[in-house]
């Protein structure tokens, strides 16, 4: 897979929320953020259709475009990938640095609990 930068992750991020959009409808949502050209806009989503990140629907006058990779497989592959990078490959590292930044409620602790009780579980 190619890896998205920070730009086309925002596109896709969209997508994945719209199920599919035309150029003007990612760049109306993005310009509510940040300000941002259209053809800029236009520029980043030609970029995505040639690296396969996006596929595109040319039968109206404006193409409607919509994600050719899932949001779950975009986040496994991003994370193995700054799992590997950023903390050797160790999970252990990744998550007690993750969770040393945040202050985590208690219900989110109870969460983390009751994933970590159903991986063991399953081994």
């Amino acid at each position: 897979m190619n890896k998205p930068t920070e730009s086309e992750l925002e596109i896709l991020s969209i997508l994945w929320e719209m199920g599919k959009a035309s150029v003007r409808e990612i760049h109306d949502r993005l310009s509510a953020n940040k300000s941002t050209g259209y053809t800029t806009t236009l520029k980043i989503m030609q970029i995505m259709y040639a690296k396969g990140l996006v596929i595109r629907d040319e039968q109206n006058r404006s193409h409607i475009y919509s994600t050719a990779i899932s949001q779950k497989e975009t986040q496994k592959s991003l994370l193995n990938n700054f799992m590997t990078t950023a903390f050797g490959g160790s999970a252990k590292k990744l998550v007690m640095h993750a969770l040393g930044q945040g202050d985590p409620s208690k219900e989110e602790l109870k969460e983390i609990r009751a994933f970590l009780d159903k991986l063991e579980n399953e081994k």
